[in-house]
C-alpha cells in the first residue's frame, strides 16, 4: 500500500496537483484552503458588515497589552470592551466611505517613510519595513490598507476634536470655578493621649481576643533542612603559595608603575663643529645661566639645534620610560619637576634636560593588595570547581531522597531553618524563591528534595521539608500588647469624636466654644484664599471645604473626619469667585486648550451615540442596553 502511494506520487498528474496546491498556498495563504472547510460565525454585524472572531481576539490582545492587564483579568469584560471598539471603528469607517473621504497615496507613502520603526539611523530601509510589517501580521498592501483606514478615521475624529472654539462667556464661567478660592478656618482634634488615664483591663483584652481571634493567627509554616553551595567556602579550600602571590604582585607593580609618564624639555647642543668636551662646557655655562634666573625657553631658542622643540620652550613631550634615548631617560629619573640636569651626552649631541611634568604613581604595598591578589588567583579555580559541584548538586538533589548523601558527597553542612512562612521571612529565606520551593507540592506534599535554587552567581541551595506546622491561633500572652494598642486607639478615636460633637453643639448653641477650645488646648488655623489645588492644607480637608455651599450672611460650620481619624471643625467664611483676569497667559492658554479638548470629546461621544442609534448592530455577546 505504502509503495503504491510512493509510486503514484511520482507520476505526472500527481506532480501537477501538488504544484497547484503549492501555488494556492503561495498566492493566497493557508487560510484560503483551510478557511474553505473551517469557518466560525461572526461575533457581530454592523450594517451588514461582519466582525470576525479573529478580529476580536486580535483587538482583545492589543487592549490587554495597552492596559498592562494580567492574564487572569476578566476575559469576558475585556472582549466586550474590545468588541465595542471594533463596532465604533466600523461605523466610523463606513461613515468615512459614505462621505467619500480619501487619503492620498502620497500621504500614505510619506507616513510609511517617516515611520521610525522602518528607519535605520534616521533613513528609511525597505527591507526593515517589510520585515517589521510581517512581524505584525501584514504584507505591504495589507499594511497600506490598514494605514489608510486609520488615517481616514483620524480625519473624522479630528473634525470633532479640533474644530471647537471657546467663547469669552464660556471661559469666564469655567474660570469662576477653577480659579475660585475660599476663606475658612478650622480646628483639628487628633488622636493623642486623652485616654491615658483610663486603664485597659485584662478582661477587655481577653474579650477582644476571643471576639477577633481570627486576626491573631500564625499562618502555616515549615521548618526545612538545607545545604548551601558557596563560592566563598570553596575559595577557602584552595591554598595559594606565597611565592605565586609575590610574583603576581611584582608583575602588577611593574605594569602599573611602567605606565606612568614624564614630560620633558631640552636644549640640544650640536657637537659637529667642536669637541665633545667643549660642547659639554658650553652646555654647563648655559645651565648656570638658567640657575641664575634666565628663562629656559628663551635660551632654548638661542642655543638649541632642535628648532622644532625650541619654538615650544624646548618641549619634547611625554615618555613612559622608553620614548627617549637611554641617557635622557636616566637623567629624568633623577630629577624633580622643574629641575635641570647636568649636561647629558647622547647619540644626538649634548642635552640639558628639564623635567616639566611627572605623574609617576606608586603601587600599593604587598600587604595592602595581597588578599585581593589571592582572590584573583583563586577565582578561575573557584569558578571551575563551583560549576562542577553545582552539576553534582543538581544530580544528587534529583536522585536522592535526603540531604545526607549530598552532605557526604560534597562536604556540605546540613542546616536547619527557623519557621518559614509563605511570605514575610527574613535573612536567607527572605528570598521568595526559597519559600516558594519549600511550599511547592513536590517538596511539601511529595517529600522530595527541591531543585537547585541559585540565589546568585556564587550561592545555590537545595532544601527539603523537615516539619510542617498548620496555621494556629497565637497565644493570648503573645498578642496582649498588640491588643492593648488596638483598644487604646479605639478609645482615643471615640474620645476625639466625643470632643468633636461637643464643639459642634457649642457652635450650634452659640456659646461655650471658646472655653471648650481653651480647656482642650485647641486653636483655629486660618486658611484664607485657599484654592482647589492647595497643598499647604490637608487635601481631604480642601475637598470637603470646596464641596460645601457658600455661606449666606454668616459663617457656615461643618465637620469632617479624615482618614487618619482626625476630627476637623470647619468655619467657612467666604467663597471668592475666580475670573479670567486671575490667569496668566500660559494658564489661560492651557485652560482654553483643555476646554476645546473636552468640548471636542463630548461632541465625538454624542456623534458615536447617534451612529449607534442609527446603525443596524447585531452583537449577541453584548447586552442590549449597551447600544
Amino acid at each position: 500500500m505504502l509503495q503504491d502511494i510512493r509510486d503514484n506520487t511520482q507520476g505526472v498528474i500527481a506532480k501537477v496537483i501538488i504544484g497547484l496546491i503549492v501555488a494556492v498556498f503561495a498566492l493566497f495563504g493557508v487560510e484560503s484552503i483551510i478557511g474553505g472547510f473551517i469557518s466560525s460565525p461572526p461575533v457581530a454585524e454592523v450594517n451588514g458588515e461582519e466582525i470576525t472572531e479573529a478580529q476580536l481576539q486580535f483587538n482583545t490582545q492589543n487592549l490587554l497589552t495597552s492596559l498592562g492587564a494580567s492574564a487572569d483579568s476578566d476575559q469576558t469584560l475585556l472582549e466586550q470592551i474590545a468588541l465595542n471598539q471594533l463596532i465604533e471603528e466600523t461605523m466610523m469607517r463606513q461613515t468615512a466611505d459614505r462621505s467619500n473621504m480619501i487619503v492620498s497615496s502620497d500621504r500614505i507613502d510619506r507616513s510609511i517613510l517617516d515611520n521610525p520603526q522602518f528607519q535605520i539611523n534616521g533613513v528609511f530601509d525597505g527591507d526593515l519595513a517589510v520585515r517589521t510589517m510581517a512581524s505584525q501580521g501584514y504584507n505591504v498592501p495589507l499594511y497600506r490598507d490598514a494605514l489608510n483606514q486609520t488615517m481616514l478615521m483620524g480625519q473624522l475624529v479630528n473634525a470633532f476634536t479640533s474644530s471647537n472654539f471657546v467663547t469669552d462667556a464660556e471661559l469666564e464661567t469655567v474660570a469662576e470655578l477653577t480659579q475660585q478660592t475660599r476663606d475658612f478656618r478650622y480646628v483639628s482634634i487628633t488622636l493623642g493621649t486623652r485616654t491615658l488615664g483610663t486603664p485597659i483591663s485584662d478582661e477587655e483584652i481577653a474579650s477582644y481576643y476571643e471576639e477577633n481571634i481570627g486576626n491573631f493567627t500564625e499562618p502555616e509554616s515549615v521548618i526545612v533542612e538545607y545545604v548551601i553551595l558557596d563560592k566563598d567556602v570553596i575559595a577557602e579550600e584552595i591554598a595559594v603559595d606565597e611565592a605565586d602571590l609575590l610574583a603576581q604582585y611584582e608583575t602588577e607593580r611593574s605594569e602599573y608603575e611602567g605606565s606612568s609618564e614624564k614630560r620633558a624639555a631640552h636644549i640640544l647642543f650640536d657637537i659637529g663643529g667642536s669637541s665633545e668636551s667643549e660642547t659639554i662646557e658650553l652646555a654647563a655655562s648655559v645651565r648656570q645661566r638658567i640657575m641664575d634666573g634666565e628663562d629656559f625657553g628663551a635660551l632654548a631658542l638661542e642655543y638649541s639645534v632642535d628648532t622644532v622643540s625650541a619654538e615650544d620652550e624646548g618641549d619634547i613631550g611625554y615618555t613612559d620610560g622608553t620614548a627617549f634615548p637611554e641617557p635622557i631617560e636616566a637623567a629624568l629619573n633623577t630629577l624633580a619637576v622643574g629641575e635641570i640636569s647636568e649636561p647629558v651626552v647622547s647619540e644626538f649631541g649634548v642635552h640639558l634636560v628639564k623635567l616639566t611634568e611627572d605623574d609617576t604613581r606608586e603601587f600599593q604595598s604587598f600587604e595592602e593588595v595581597a588578599a585581593r591578589i589571592e582572590r584573583d588567583l583563586k577565582s578561575a579555580q573557584v569558578d571551575q570547581i563551583y560549576a562542577g559541584r553545582l552539576e553534582d548538586l543538581s544530580n544528587l538533589a534529583f536522585e536522592t531522597g535526603d540531604l545526607q548523601t549530598i552532605s557526604d558527597e560534597l562536604n556540605l553542612e546540613i542546616q536547619l531553618s527557623d519557621a518559614i512562612f509563605r511570605s514575610g521571612n527574613s535573612g536567607l529565606f527572605s528570598n521568595p524563591a526559597l519559600s516558594s520551593a519549600a511550599f511547592s507540592d513536590e517538596v511539601l506534599l511529595d517529600g522530595n528534595n527541591s531543585d537547585v535554587i541559585e540565589l546568585n552567581d556564587s550561592r545555590s541551595v537545595v532544601l527539603r521539608v523537615e516539619q510542617f506546622n498548620e496555621a494556629r491561633p497565637l497565644p493570648l500572652e503573645d498578642v496582649e500588647a498588640e491588643i492593648a494598642v488596638i483598644l487604646r486607639t479605639e478609645m482615643e478615636r471615640e474620645a476625639v469624636q466625643e470632643l468633636g460633637e461637643e464643639l459642634l453643639i457649642a457652635v450650634e448653641s452659640g456659646s461655650g466654644l471658646d472655653e471648650l477650645m481653651a480647656e482642650n488646648e485647641l486653636q483655629w488655623v486660618e486658611a484664607n484664599g485657599t484654592d482647589r489645588s492647595a497643598f499647604n492644607v490637608n487635601r481631604e480637608l480642601v475637598a470637603h471645604v470646596f464641596a460645601e455651599p457658600a455661606p449666606v450672611d454668616a459663617p457656615a460650620y461643618s465637620s469632617v473626619t479624615l482618614s487618619n481619624d482626625t476630627f476637623v471643625l470647619v468655619e467657612l467664611n467666604a467663597v471668592n469667585v475666580g475670573t479670567v483676569a486671575d490667569l496668566d497667559d500660559a494658564s489661560r492658554s492651557q485652560l482654553v486648550n483643555q476646554m476645546k479638548s473636552d468640548f471636542g470629546g463630548a461632541d465625538l461621544s454624542s456623534y458615536i451615540i447617534n451612529l449607534r442609534e442609527n446603525s443596524d448592530i447585531n452583537a449577541p455577546m453584548l447586552e442590549e442596553e449597551q447600544f
